[in-house]
């Protein structure tokens, strides 16, 4: 006990209590913040003080209310303080014991979700507390084959990992890369989500996004009966879904709650959706300023009149417009849901109309990128949504300098890519698990 108060002396949050048992003290020791002191202090004396009618030594009742700790090391002593556990120290023969307190609400409970809109489904959603998580997922998975194993990364920073899957279907090339790269990095701090990319290997520079995040346990109980890894970090409100597959753009849980029918609409409308978004921008500034010949007479002399007065050339306007289209998208995103509504209405309709009005852009143009816009939100997840963003100004560059055969070999160039990504050894393009595999 003595060498925990040299190690906490500086440390306001350190507590140590007295309490009697009979003729001996014992000292109770926690962090206050961790943990509510005056209810476990009465919790610990009520069970001192609970016997069957034969009389116990304190020492031997002590024991019984937690796990002996007398043998371990002080810095494996220090972790199960900054863990939130209770310890209780028997002076007269310096026992010492690790007991579940009562512990300080540092969580919210279980709300909706927050970042994913449910139109059929539990409206349940992850929260901070990974052991609140754990139990939802357990609610939507009731079966034996719900594996879940627990790493705790960090030498300095403490941060608990839990990765869980069903034995019965995930293939074991996956699970064997998921828990050899966990297990030999287990001594790195973990904080944050690139840290993880960093601790799987994935790069720095990819333009997909090698896991999907879900607040919905529904979603994450669907990946693993698709045999995907779901893992949870401490303190992160939401679950990381491995491997990405482009299936994942297109498919969520929800659709299994409306007819097969509908299902299938709404999927080809987010595809639609991310078609649209890729190629409508640079086949505009493609037909306007590179290849305009191909046009009807009729709609190319409406683009050219609509485009009168313009001072600049299509893809200046274009990437003029698609900047501040990104700047207000991230800033209906980052604002308190109070003002959001007010920006993208000032953005949405003031700005783009004055924009029109003082000819700094043609009035197809606003058309053109509001549908592109529209059609980013229907792509699943939104770190998807940013792919295929991105991958948009790679097919306007080189429409702007190429025209439609650039857009073409664009569309070429980024197929190409995506079927070169892998995420631990799983390719990107692969719509399912092939048996044996």
């Amino acid at each position: 006990m003595t060498s925990l108060q040299h190690h906490f002396e500086q440390d306001k949050d350190y507590v140590s209590r007295q309490i009697l048992f009979g003729s001996d003290s014992i000292s109770i020791l926690g962090l206050r913040t961790l943990i509510n002191f005056p209810q476990s202090i009465s919790m610990v004396r009520d069970q001192l003080h609970t016997n069957d009618g034969v009389e116990h030594s304190a020492q031997v009742m002590l024991r019984g209310l937690g796990h002996d700790i007398s043998n371990m090391k002080l810095e494996e002593v220090i972790s199960e303080l900054l863990d939130g556990m209770l310890i209780a120290v028997h002076e007269p023969s310096c026992t010492c014991v690790c007991i579940f307190p009562i512990a300080q609400t540092l969580t919210r409970q279980v709300s909706v979700p927050l970042t994913e809109n449910v139109v059929r489904g539990t409206s349940s959603a992850f929260n901070e507390d990974i052991e609140i998580n754990i139990g939802l997922l357990r609610k939507h998975m009731n079966t034996s084959e719900l594996q879940v194993q627990t790493y705790s990364f960090g030498d300095v920073s403490k941060n608990q990992l839990v990765l869980t899957y069903l034995n019965t279907h995930i293939q074991p090339t996956l699970l064997a890369s998921i828990t050899q790269a966990l297990a030999a990095n287990v001594h790195r701090d973990l904080s944050t989500v690139q840290e993880l990319s960093e601790i799987f290997g994935f790069s720095n520079f990819t333009l997909v996004t090698r896991y999907n995040t879900t607040e919905l346990p529904q979603s994450a109980a669907r990946a693993m009966k698709n045999g995907k890894a779901v893992i949870f970090i401490e303190r992160f409100p939401f679950a990381l879904i491995l491997p990405s597959l482009i299936s994942d753009l297109f498919v969520i849980e929800d659709d299994a709650n409306h007819p097969q029918v509908f299902a299938a609409a709404l999927r080809f409308i987010r595809i639609v959706g991310a078609l649209i978004t890729l190629i409508i921008p640079g086949l505009y500034v493609a037909l306007v300023s590179v290849n305009p010949d191909v046009l009807r007479f009729e709609l190319a002399h409406s683009i050219a009149k609509s485009r009168v007065d313009v001072p600049y050339p299509a893809i200046v306007e274009t990437l003029l417009l698609l900047f501040v289209l990104e700047l207000i998208l991230e800033a209906i995103v980052r604002l308190p849901p109070s003002i959001g509504p007010t920006v993208s209405m000032v953005g949405g309709i003031v700005l783009g109309q004055a924009v029109v009005e003082a000819k700094l852009v043609s009035s197809l143009l606003i058309i053109v990128l509001a549908a592109t816009t529209i059609s980013s939100a229907t792509v699943v997840g939104y770190q998807n949504a940013l792919s295929i963003r991105l991958f948009k100004y790679v097919l306007l560059v080189l429409s702007a300098i190429f025209g439609v055969l650039g857009l073409l070999f664009g569309i070429v160039i980024i197929c190409s890519y995506l079927a070169g990504v892998k995420s631990l050894d799983v390719p990107y393009l692969q719509l399912n698990h092939p048996e044996g595999e």
